[in-house]
């Protein structure tokens, strides 16, 4: 095996692993805000509800991972369309810093989902 091959095959390997870990670490910063539910002076079974509904987004991140992960380009297509919903469910368009923290990572792993996807269909060919 030559040396450039090797180099291919190392960049691919990251390719392939740099939106799956941008994404579970996105999922994992925004599921930090559902911990936000346990503050107050309501009972637990409430704050363990609320808790529960504040991961609600984080859960359907995980199914768009899931979709990605074996389907990269509908998975890709899936995230983008997230950041999309995102961005006009939770207003960050108002302030530049929300739009960066919150729809930009979504939107860049779709990408990345994609033109792995491509990369992999022209390596095949």
């Amino acid at each position: 095996m030559k040396n450039g091959s090797c180099v291919s095959i190392m960049k691919a390997d990251k390719l392939f692993w740099i939106p799956r870990m941008l994404t579970i670490i996105f999922i994992l910063f925004l599921s930090l805000f559902a911990l936000d539910a346990f503050s107050g002076e309501a009972p637990f079974y409430e704050k363990l509800a609320g808790f529960f509904i504040h991961l609600v987004p984080s859960f359907i991140l995980v199914i768009g991972l899931a979709i990605a992960w074996k389907r990269p380009f509908a998975g890709g297509c899936v995230l983008i369309l997230l950041s999309l919903l995102f961005t006009l469910q939770f207003n960050t368009y108002r302030l530049v810093s929300y739009f960066l923290i919150i729809s930009v990572p979504l939107f860049v792993a779709g990408v990345l989902f994609i033109v792995f996807h491509v990369l992999a269909k022209k390596k095949t060919t």
